[in-house]
């Protein structure tokens, strides 16, 4: 029966450790910028294709 005290303790010791964390970087601003990288996301392959067609001219001439 001390064991599940113990694994308790310890469990509740970890989860604050985890929300202390947290807590820390929403401070630092971690978080503030959730829209850029989905939209991104969706423009990434046209920039890859345009840098690739820019570096196919610049090599062919």
């Amino acid at each position: 029966m001390s064991v599940i005290y113990v694994l308790l303790t310890i469990s509740i010791i970890v989860a604050i450790c985890f929300f202390a964390a947290f807590i820390i970087a929403l401070k630092k601003g971690q978080f503030d910028d959730s829209y850029t990288p989905s939209v991104r996301m969706l423009f990434e392959d046209e920039l890859i294709k345009e840098n690739t067609k820019k570096s196919i001219l610049t090599k062919k001439d």
